[in-house]
């Protein structure tokens, strides 16, 4: 075994945790993991060694190697392990990579290309940012005097006009005030009328007859630009108003905490058996931890509901099991007030994931459920369908769901019916959140 191929023993080690990332998420024990710390089981990969080059022309080392033979390694003598040919018949070993939720989040935007941005709800702190703001008082040390010289370099190039060049057009045999005027605006010559009759009042009699056309003035006379003349004569002759004045301020930053509240709803009635809770755990446990690597704050809420709806802790939560009927009203219900009550939409971001068999109250969906998913402000409403051993006749929540909120960007129906759909089920929910 060469360089080439010890590298590319190194790069399976690195990628290992990645690769299992799918695997433990639909078969992996999560048993292993806690809310703050997540163990991904990995395959073990042995650790590449340096091999003897393909040249044989031996060295300093003793003893007599075979090519591909790692160095400083004994080498396996007749009767070590299996005989030749016997294929072994253990499973492959395992280790566990422990990792923290964010890394988790990471790692699972990574494997599944999302690109979830958390939004900032609580305003935490108020900071000064760059001095972008403009306001008309302020200390003179913050005057942004770059823009009081534009406007008034701007109402220049607006208003100013040669006066030397006007007096000639005023000589202009049968023009006058009047006609001359009239040239001005029509040249886009800001020139007032009183300036043109007071100048033509002092103009000798018989200079008022110098010209024959405008033609002739604009041939014998040069006549010099705004540009020109502030060339020659400086920028002191800019005209600056109060009007001009702004003065720079920093703009107001503010630093908002990521809180996000993830409300959990199980179905715990008499037909969520065995598989059913399990395929739910195995959907949301990836989710919380996914949410709590996301944002800065994360909470949860776990309720379980039969035909009646009560909250409960996390290690309840997926083994509860009722006799009871359904009734999935009664949950959002009970949502929607430990939501308004502790976690207001101002300050926190919700999600709400539901799970169970689908099977409902008659009309209980279209009548109160899909309602209150209306009325509930939340990042992400969502439901998981769970039907490992084959479809119920009256289970239909989640297509009445599906059918109500078609492709809506708020509400994430998925199907669930076996440990190899977890994986898609998650990607599922958690982009239509990110395309949001």
């Amino acid at each position: 075994m060469g360089l080439r191929e010890d590298l590319e023993r190194y790069r399976e080690v690195g990628e290992a945790k990645r690769e299992d990332l799918a695997d433990f998420i639909q078969y992996g024990d999560l048993g292993q993991s806690l809310p703050d710390e997540i163990n991904i089981p990995i395959k073990i990969v042995d650790l590449p060694e340096f091999a003897y080059d393909q040249r044989d022309e031996g060295g300093l080392g003793q003893g007599d190697p075979d090519v591909g033979d790692p160095v400083g390694e004994p080498q396996p003598q007749p009767g070590d392990g299996d005989e030749e040919g016997d294929p072994g018949d253990e499973s492959g070993d395992h280790d566990y990579y422990e990792m923290d939720p964010e890394e988790f989040a990471e790692e699972l935007d990574d494997e599944l290309g999302l690109d979830l941005e958390p939004k900032g709800k609580e305003v935490i702190e108020e900071k000064e940012g760059d001095f972008t703001d403009m306001t008309r008082t302020g200390p003179d040390s913050t005057l942004d005097f770059e823009r009081m010289f534009k406007e008034g370099l701007k109402r220049k190039l607006a208003m100013d006009f040669d006066p030397d060049f006007l007096e000639e057009v005023l000589k202009i045999d049968g023009w006058g005030p009047d006609k001359t005027f009239s040239w001005a605006r029509e040249n886009a010559i800001n020139v007032s009328k009183h300036w043109l009759e007071e100048t033509y009042r002092k103009i000798p009699d018989d200079e008022k007859t110098t010209y024959d056309s405008i033609e002739e003035v604009e041939e014998t006379v040069t006549r010099r630009s705004t540009a020109q003349k502030i060339k020659e004569e400086g920028v002191r002759h800019v005209p600056f108003r109060k009007e001009d004045e702004r003065y720079r301020y920093p703009e107001i930053i503010e630093e908002r905490e990521k809180n996000v509240v993830v409300v959990n709803i199980r179905d715990v009635s008499g037909s969520m058996r065995e598989k059913k809770r399990e395929l739910v755990e195995r959907t949301f446990t990836p989710l919380d931890w996914y949410l709590t690597g996301k944002y800065d704050n994360a909470e949860f809420v776990y309720i379980a509901h039969d035909a009646e709806a009560w909250e409960v802790e996390r290690d309840e939560f997926f083994g509860i099991r009722s006799g009871g009927g359904t009734k999935i009203s009664s949950a959002y219900e009970l949502a929607a007030a430990i939501l308004d009550e502790r976690y207001p939409w101002t300050d926190w971001n919700r999600y709400v994931f539901a799970a169970g068999d689908s099977e409902n109250s008659r009309n209980d969906t279209s009548e109160n459920v899909v309602p209150l998913m209306e009325e509930i402000p939340a990042n992400l409403h969502a439901y998981v369908e769970t039907q490992p051993d084959g479809k119920a006749i009256n289970a239909t929540h989640a297509e009445e769901v599906a059918d109500h909120f078609g492709d809506s960007s708020e509400v994430a129906v998925s199907f669930v019916n076996s440990p190899e759909d977890v994986t898609d089920a998650i990607y599922e929910i958690l982009s239509t959140e990110a395309e949001s």
